[in-house]
């Protein structure tokens, strides 16, 4: 799923960043309506803009954008009067949060309104290998592969950027063990060789020095 956030505040947005990143979605981030409209362009399965720009509205952004681009957007924003609210409505918004807010009050209205608009269960293939994002299972072939949660988290990662190699560091910083423990470079790398074996597939790459890949098929 990729996600195009559109957010001035740097510690919002790079916390928004981590979060929607860790729980497997692609991000562009842009922090000026200016830098949003350059990057409108590519395909996005959803939009989360901010009102408030330092160069612009987000309202008025939205209306330039959502001419070419169809993907449902959420504002997220401090400003709460009924008539901002309103206006956001009007424009189409499929959500209307205001600050401050609920990161996993944010991440349940991301997901419904990924399925209300029939992107949330799109599955992601390879070879004879599918990711069910919306149910959190792998499948080889058609049946499911039982992997601990650490492995699928990682395999996530990996399938939602399928043809680009994810480093280590990247890898490293965005997962934990089951306990809340950072999980060190030797551990990922059993857990790489786990997966590896319970999928018995020649997809998943090392690409030596930098991290993993899985490609394409």
């Amino acid at each position: 799923m990729k996600i195009f956030l559109v957010e001035d505040n740097r510690a919002i947005a790079s916390s928004l960043v981590y979060t929607l990143e860790h729980e497997g979605y692609s991000v562009t981030h842009c922090d000026t309506y200016q830098k949003a409209l350059n990057s409108s362009g590519n395909e996005y399965d959803l939009m989360i803009f901010d009102i408030t720009l330092p160069d612009g509205s987000g309202f008025e952004l939205y209306k330039e954008i959502s001419r070419f681009n169809p993907a449902p957007v959420i504002f997220l924003t401090a400003i709460d009067d009924e008539n901002s609210i309103l206006n956001g409505f009007d424009l189409g918004c499929e959500d209307y949060i205001t600050k401050p807010f609920s990161t996993r009050e944010l991440l349940a209205r991301i997901k419904r309104t990924l399925r209300r608009n029939g992107t949330g269960e799109k599955l992601v293939r390879t070879g004879n290998i599918t990711l069910d994002p919306e149910k959190n299972i792998v499948y080889k072939d058609s049946s499911p592969v039982e992997l601990t949660a650490l492995e699928y988290r990682i395999f996530s990662m990996l399938m939602q950027n399928l043809g680009k190699t994810v480093s280590r560091d990247i890898i490293l910083e965005r997962i934990w063990d089951i306990s809340g423990n950072y999980v060190n470079d030797n551990t990922l790398t059993v857990y790489i060789k786990r997966i590896r074996q319970k999928l018995d597939t020649d997809l998943l790459k090392t690409v030596k020095g930098i991290g993993y890949r899985l490609e394409e098929r």
